[in-house]
């Protein structure tokens, strides 16, 4: 026989896991926001201090020294901040498979293989 009680405790726990998870998952995102902005205001001001270098300079090779030296740091630091976003962005994604995985474990089915390396 249906036991109303019962139904009614498992839906609350599938409520209250799914609003911290989301709680959760929400807060990821606001993190990987502000960095995205917290790195675009540094690029700016880079290219702004670099553009006042730039003006400064009184001769070519100089000029292309500074250029080069600015486009490789920039390069540097642009790969840099990807593989941090993509390290935040694959926890945000673990956080969001948390419940599915434990649901799963629960249920005896084998979760997928994700391959680390990719």
């Amino acid at each position: 026989m249906f036991n109303f009680d019962e139904a009614s405790h498992k839906s609350k726990e599938a409520m209250d896991t799914m609003l911290k998870n989301y709680s959760a998952v929400t807060k990821g995102f606001q993190a990987i926001a502000a960095e995205a902005a917290d790195f675009s205001k540094k690029s700016f001001e880079d290219g702004v201090a670099h553009v006042e270098k730039l003006a400064g300079v009184k001769s070519i090779e100089a000029a292309v020294e500074l250029q080069t030296s600015f486009v490789k740091s920039s390069f540097e630091k642009m790969v840099a901040e990807a593989t941090k976003m993509s390290e935040m962005y694959a926890e945000v994604a673990k956080t969001a498979y948390a419940p599915y995985q434990n649901a799963m474990k629960q249920a005896d089915v084998p979760a997928p293989q994700f391959n680390e390396a990719a």
